[in-house]
């Protein structure tokens, strides 16, 4: 594997957002997007301890809700 991906949303309940990997069992939350980018590079090292096997690049599909009036 050479990348994962994960979806980010902002958490509108309790603020900040929320990461889960595509396809492996890996969330994480963080206040902000900096703090969530330094969990999610933690949590995949954890996931994968082998080396050989850990994706070397970790890609960020965030997705953002808005609302406008009609």
């Amino acid at each position: 594997m050479t990348e994962i991906i994960f979806l980010v949303e902002e958490d509108y309940i309790d603020g900040g957002y929320t990461a889960k990997a595509i396809g492996e069992p890996i969330f994480t939350q963080a206040d902000d997007l900096e703090s969530l980018k330094e969990l999610l590079r933690d949590s995949v090292q954890c996931h994968f301890i082998d080396e050989a096997k850990r994706p070397k690049l970790i890609r960020l599909h965030i997705v953002r809700d808005e609302v406008i009036a009609a």
